[in-house]
C-alpha cells in the first residue's frame, strides 16, 4: 500500500473555526490523512467527542494508526452522505460543536498510478473515492452519449473545447474501448488547439470526469442541507472547498440560509436565519502554506454558525 500522506489545508483556520469545546460532538466529514481530527482530539480532550467519516481504505488505514491512542474517536467507513443516517442509527440528536469538511482529493488519491484521477502517469480509468463502488471513469468515457459528455465536461470542468472533445472520444470508441488515462489524454491533445497556458490540457476534463463518477457537486448540496438540521444551537460549519463549483454551492446555501425570509411553496413567508454568515469573503491560505503545499492555492475556506435552533 502507498503511504498514506495528505497536507491538511489551512488546517489551524479549519480547525480554529470550530472553536473546539470539551465535552462537545464534532464531525470531521473527510478524515483523508487524520491532520484535522488530530487537532480537534487535542483540543476536545479529554471529554470531547468526534467522529470521523471516509470512504478511502487507504486512508482510514494510515489514520487508524495515526491516531489509535485517542479513545474519544470514532472512524467510520463511510461516505459523509451518509452522517445523518450514522447519527440516527447511533442514537445522536444533534452535533453540538462543529463540522468540518475538506472537499479536496488527497495527494495519495490524485498521484496513485492504480488509482485513475491523474493524467500524469498511464493507469485504467477509475477515479473512485470509494473502491467499492461499481461505478467508474470507465463507464463515463466509454458509455455516455455525446451530448453527456458535453455537458459534463462544460459544467464539470468549464471546458471550452467540450463539443470537440467529447466528439473525439465518441469517433475513437467507435473503433475501441478507451481503458487508460494516457489514452483519454492522448484525445484531448488531438481534439485541442495548442494555446498558451499553465493549465495542462487534460486538467478539466479530468475534473469534471471525477465529479460525475463520485456524484461529488450532488454530494455537497445533500449533505449541506442535513446538516442544517444536525447542528445544534452555536455549532459551527466549517467547508474547505478547491474549485469554483464547490465554493458557489457552500456559499449560496449559506447565503440562502442567513436570510431573514425563504421562499414556501412560491410564497415568501417570514422566517429567522438558520445560519450566521461568518465570513463574507473567503478565507484563503497564506503564501507561506501555498510555498509548502502550491495545490491550497485554489482552496476557499467559508464558515457558518448554526443560529435560531427550535428547541
Amino acid at each position: 500500500m502507498q503511504e498514506f500522506k495528505h497536507y491538511p489545508v489551512m488546517l489551524k483556520e479549519a480547525v480554529g473555526a470550530l472553536e473546539c469545546q470539551n465535552g462537545k460532538l464534532y464531525i470531521d466529514a473527510t478524515l483523508g490523512g487524520g491532520g484535522y481530527s488530530e487537532l480537534i482530539l487535542q483540543r476536545i480532550s479529554p471529554n470531547g467527542r468526534l467522529i470521523s467519516f471516509d470512504v478511502d481504505f487507504d486512508a482510514i488505514s494510515a489514520a487508524s494508526e495515526k491516531l489509535k491512542d485517542y479513545e474519544n474517536l470514532i472512524i467510520v467507513n463511510d461516505s459523509y452522505t451518509n452522517i445523518k443516517k450514522y447519527l440516527a442509527e447511533n442514537n445522536i440528536k444533534e452535533i453540538t460543536g462543529g463540522i468540518v469538511f475538506d472537499l479536496g482529493a488527497s495527494v495519495p488519491q490524485l498521484t496513485s498510478k492504480k488509482r485513475g484521477f491523474s493524467f500524469l502517469s498511464d493507469s485504467k480509468l477509475d477515479m473512485r473515492f470509494n473502491q467499492s463502488a461499481n461505478f467508474t471513469a470507465y463507464d463515463v468515457v466509454n458509455d455516455y452519449k455525446e451530448d453527456e459528455l458535453v455537458r459534463i465536461f462544460s459544467e464539470y470542468g468549464e471546458e471550452r473545447f467540450s463539443k470537440r472533445i467529447a466528439k473525439k472520444v465518441v469517433e475513437i470508441r467507435r473503433k475501441r474501448k478507451i481503458e487508460t488515462t494516457k489514452e483519454l489524454v492522448d484525445i484531448v491533445f488531438e481534439a485541442t488547439p495548442r494555446i498558451k497556458s499553465k493549465i495542462h490540457p487534460a486538467t478539466r476534463i479530468f475534473q469534471a470526469i471525477r465529479i460525475e463518477v463520485n456524484h461529488e457537486l450532488d454530494n455537497i448540496k445533500n449533505t449541506l442541507n442535513d446538516v442544517l438540521t444536525l447542528l445544534g444551537n452555536n455549532a459551527i460549519l466549517s467547508v474547505v472547498t478547491f474549485h469554483s463549483l464547490e465554493d458557489r454551492i457552500v456559499k449560496n446555501f449559506i447565503k440562502y440560509y442567513s436570510r431573514e425570509w425563504m421562499g414556501t411553496d412560491g410564497m415568501f413567508d417570514y422566517n429567522p436565519p438558520l445560519l450566521e454568515q461568518i465570513n463574507k469573503k473567503p478565507i484563503t491560505a497564506s503564501e507561506d502554506e501555498i510555498k509548502i503545499n502550491p495545490p491550497s492555492r485554489s482552496a476557499k475556506l467559508r464558515i457558518a454558525r448554526r443560529i435560531n435552533k427550535k428547541q
